[in-house]
């Protein structure tokens, strides 16, 4: 039997295939008008990818923000369970989640059975976000890989004050006009997110083994400054850790259909 998990997020569609024992398939998209057309899109990539019929699948489940009201989801589950949930399965040493992702930054407490104990969560602010990243990608007019690359490069970051993303901005502005070289700002941009997944984390208690989920993973100077922050490693699940949501509402599915 086969199971599926959609996490339908602000910027990204994803979807995983399981079945009784390992992943069979997953696929990522850009986010469209509608949660209805991404969950539609991403599910027929996922089941093309898998060689599979939407009738193979026993049950689908859904997570992330567009969650509600697709027609075909049969269960829904939030994305805090469902992080949990995919991060415990591929490591069960983990003990810390730390998600970000477009629009919001979750962190994720879990107990030795993988069950959540705490969380913290950012959805109201777009500073620790991926789209705290691409707004300063359009301010130093360059990619997102191009801004992570800046980083590893400084030699004496800036520190960048401002928490709320729009006053963030007006600083970045500030210290290019002072001639600040833009390996320091990039640097500083990534250490003032540091700072505020941090203060997340640090309420639900940081223990190891600790890992980063979402888009925001894939940001190798995010990552270093996280860890050189937290003076521990930092683990990165998979090659593309924006499926951890995914995949847990996966693993739900098969639960549910087994129950």
């Amino acid at each position: 039997m086969y199971f599926c998990g959609c996490d339908l997020g602000s910027a990204t569609g994803k979807a995983v295939i399981i079945d009784e024992d390992r992943i069979i398939s997953w696929a990522l998209i850009c986010s469209t008008r509608s949660p209805e057309l991404t969950a539609t899109e991403v599910l027929n990539e996922v089941l093309k990818k898998a060689g599979l019929k939407k009738e193979d699948i026993r049950l689908i489940i859904g997570t992330g923000y567009g969650r509600e009201g697709v027609s075909f989801i049969e269960k829904n589950m939030s994305e805090i369970s469902c992080h949990a949930k995919g991060a415990f399965f591929l490591d069960p040493a983990i003990r810390t989640v730390i998600d970000i992702g477009g629009q919001d930054s979750k962190a994720i407490s879990l107990n030795t059975e993988g069950k959540v104990v705490d969380f913290q969560m950012n959805d109201k602010c777009a500073a620790g976000t991926g789209r705290f990243f691409e707004n300063m990608c359009r301010v130093l007019n360059c990619s997102l890989d191009e801004l992570a690359d800046f980083a590893t490069k400084a030699d004496k970051p800036c520190t960048i004050s401002k928490q709320c993303g729009i006053f963030a901005e007006s600083e970045v502005i500030s210290l290019l006009n002072a001639g600040q070289d833009i390996s320091n700002i990039s640097a500083g941009l990534h250490n003032s997110v540091t700072r505020r997944v941090l203060s997340l984390a640090n309420r639900v208690g940081i223990e190891p083994a600790v890992t980063v989920t979402g888009g925001c993973a894939k940001n190798e100077a995010l990552i270093l400054s996280l860890e050189d922050v937290l003076g521990m490693k930092v683990t990165r699940l998979r090659e593309n850790p924006q499926i951890i949501g995914a995949l847990g509402a996966a693993l739900y599915a098969r639960e549910k259909a087994s129950a």
